[in-house]
């Protein structure tokens, strides 16, 4: 079993993984940041100083806290545009695959039909 998980672990794709989830948690760190000090500051300016973060309501002993869930939003919405800025980014640099090559080409359907009707002919009629 020790041998069989030294395998698994070695595999390039879980170190993959792995690299990618602890650089993931930096990311979001700094996306966190981007958002709460100069995003949110933003947005508050243009809707009038509102700090919106702060906005909710209760029912009860319930809170709804919509600020958070729009800054959650926004944080989302950046992180994905982000992710996708860099995945274009990779594959501009990686290298492009060669062409495929041609398929072989056979007789056209014409050519076929032109064979068939001539065995049709050199065969006696029934």
């Amino acid at each position: 079993m020790l041998n069989e998980f030294k395998a698994f672990i070695s595999k390039g794709n879980v170190l993959d993984l792995a690299v990618g989830i602890i650089i993931g948690a930096a990311f979001t760190a700094i996306v966190t940041s981007l958002v709460d000090d100069l995003i949110q500051p933003l947005i508050g300016m243009i809707i009038g100083g509102v700090d919106f973060s702060a906005w909710g309501f209760s029912i009860g002993d319930a809170k709804f806290a919509i600020g958070n869930f729009i800054t959650a939003v926004i944080k989302f919405l950046i992180v994905a545009w982000v992710v996708f800025l860099l995945v274009k980014a990779v594959n501009k640099m990686m290298p492009k695959a060669p062409p495929a090559p041609p398929a072989p080409t056979g007789p056209s359907e014409t050519d076929l039909l032109k064979e068939i009707l001539a065995e049709l002919k050199k065969s006696p009629a029934a």
